[in-house]
């Protein structure tokens, strides 16, 4: 009676120690890890699209401001170039 009480918490404990790696196929987990790995490459892209985006749209806004938005950003005191 004592030993079948012991088997059984020792494949209960057991049981509970496996993790999600031991319980899946290896083949399951490679694809899931080259799944992750692609889903990060394409993150890191749309990231890097998206800056290059903003720069470009920050560059056609400056491109395109008129004299009297460039003078008055300017930090040059014109009193005293008169």
């Amino acid at each position: 009676m004592k030993k079948n009480k012991q088997s059984r918490q020792k494949k209960a404990s057991q049981q509970e120690n496996l993790t999600l790696k031991d319980a899946l196929n290896s083949d399951i987990l490679e694809q899931l890890k080259e799944k992750q790995k692609q889903l990060q490459k394409e993150e890191l892209k749309r990231k890097e699209e998206e800056e290059e985006k903003k720069r470009e749209e920050r560059r056609q806004r400056e491109k395109n401001k008129s004299f009297e938005e460039l003078l008055g950003e300017s930090n040059l005191n014109w009193k005293d170039y008169k």
